[in-house]
């Protein structure tokens, strides 16, 4: 993978947690999973979040971690 195809992915993972935060503040977001309002705003605005609280997002919101971090398959993990 080249640098710039690994700075579009990055990209693409700010664009989904916003899209999963959906109508939620930063704020409320932050609240029901135990972060920091900061935190939430360095991810949507392109820093890479940590493994556990993508783990703990996928967990909490039902989303595929394939989709979550690569954009692939779908959203929400089949129940």
């Amino acid at each position: 993978m080249t640098s710039a195809s690994l700075k579009r992915q990055k990209r693409k993972l700010a664009e989904r947690l916003a899209i999963v935060r959906g109508t939620r503040s930063q704020r409320q977001f932050a609240r029901e999973l135990g972060v920091f309002q900061q935190n939430i705003n360095r991810y949507e605005n392109g820093t890479t979040p940590h493994a556990d609280f993508l783990m703990q997002l996928a967990l909490r919101e039902g989303i595929s971690i394939d989709w979550l971090l690569l954009g692939r398959g779908k959203m929400k993990k089949a129940r």
